[in-house]
């Protein structure tokens, strides 16, 4: 029988489910709080949407931290292929970059978007703008919308309201509280593939602002990586630091300081530039003995110059070791409304393996609001497309048996 399914949130994870649950024919209806739906989605499109990974796929699934085990059967269930495959059926072509990234050809979301809205409103979904959930009332889900505030009772509702970044795009983190007062478990929401603050001096902070650092590799518990950062007015940013930041999160925590270490100088061992520094005139400047005796010139002669204190500047062997692993010290993440996503949110363990919440039958959750976290690369936006069909499928079991 035909059941009233209320999916509350339009990013990609409740579009997904909504997708999946009106082609098996349930009344479908999209509940966004916000005025238009995938805000989030535009925006991470806005450069060239990455859509999804096309590293090998066992690498891939692991991807996801500790919660990787648990997100491994949404993950084979839709695949980054999967992913490539559906998007190619909304006319949106992909191609893999040279990083292994996926794109679409437009290189943009609002092409793909758009033709999503139109396949679920041909499946007779109804998607409502401006219906901001308030919270539980009267055995329901209550809405304020334009007309006023509504009590719904569906037969099933879905939460995919996302985690507590950028929040002027909706991500605002609101149901935590509600959801607590249930009983229900939700841990901490942190920042995830942010930016870090660093203690720059003034001068190198108003020279290099916004430079990048490039070709260079990154050393913590995440493993080695190589690629690049940029430096900002509070400290680094960018994809390399991202893949960093559960890491450094975790020393900061733990330990209370952390520091990223830095290879400067690829491709060159510490005793070969240790051989060459030595060979310095020791008369000539240190941004002359860089050039000359490392490669080093611009911002990184400069975060050299700015991190290396001066007493270990004269000694070729202690400022090789250094440039081949210059500590960059980071104090704090940045603020999580600047994070492109966020860690932590519903606990695993509130969750059935239909994505149902223990405490309230009825009622599952999918996206980024569950407590997991991935790197940039198309890994983010596949967890949610995975997360949102795995849900949707277990409305569907859970209808069936209801």
């Amino acid at each position: 029988m035909t059941k009233q399914i209320a999916i509350i949130g339009g990013g990609p994870a409740g579009l997904m489910a909504a997708e999946v649950l009106s082609a098996a024919g349930h009344t479908v209806t999209v509940y966004e709080a916000m005025p238009t739906f995938g805000r989030k989605f535009l925006l991470a499109g806005k450069s060239g949407l990455n859509i999804t990974h096309s590293e090998e796929f066992e690498r891939f699934a692991v991807r996801f931290g500790a919660a990787s085990a648990r997100l491994r059967p949404a993950l084979d269930a839709f695949t980054p292929e999967d992913v490539r495959r559906w998007a190619e059926g909304l006319g949106t072509e992909t191609f893999v970059g040279t990083s292994g990234r996926v794109f679409p050809v437009v290189m943009k979301a609002s092409p793909l978007l758009r033709s999503w809205l139109r396949r679920l409103e041909a499946q007779d979904v109804t998607l409502r703008t401006r219906h901001r959930w308030i919270g539980f009332a009267e055995g329901g889900y209550r809405f304020e919308t334009p007309e006023g505030v509504l009590t719904l009772h569906p037969d099933a509702a879905l939460l995919a309201l996302g985690g507590a970044s950028w929040p002027r795009l909706g991500s605002d983190a609101a149901w935590v509280p509600w959801l607590r007062e249930m009983g229900i478990t939700v841990n901490e929401l942190q920042p995830a593939n942010c930016g870090f603050d660093v203690d720059w001096s003034d001068p190198f902070r108003q020279r290099f602002e916004g430079l990048p650092v490039k070709s260079v590799s990154t050393t913590s518990a995440a493993g080695t990586l190589q690629g690049e950062f940029v430096i900002s007015k509070h400290g680094i940013e960018g994809s390399l630091v991202y893949a960093h930041a559960a890491a450094l999160r975790g020393r900061l925590k733990h330990e209370g300081h952390a520091d990223l270490p830095i290879d400067l100088a690829l491709g060159r061992s510490v005793e070969r530039l240790e051989r060459d520094l030595a060979r310095q005139d020791a008369k000539a400047s240190f941004s002359n003995r860089l050039r000359k005796g490392a490669g080093l010139e611009g911002v990184k002669a400069a975060l050299v110059r700015e991190l290396v204190p001066h007493a270990n500047q004269a000694s070729p062997k202690e400022l090789a070791i250094l440039i081949k692993a210059l500590p960059i010290p980071v104090l704090r993440p940045r603020p999580i409304a600047e994070a492109i996503s966020s860690a932590g949110g519903l606990d695993w363990n509130e969750l059935d393996a239909n994505y149902m919440m223990k405490a309230v039958p009825g009622l599952f959750a999918a996206g980024e609001m569950l407590d997991w976290e991935a790197p940039t690369g198309g890994y983010l936006l596949t967890a949610c497309f995975s997360t949102g069909r795995a849900a949707a499928k277990g409305i569907e079991n859970w209808l069936r048996v209801k």
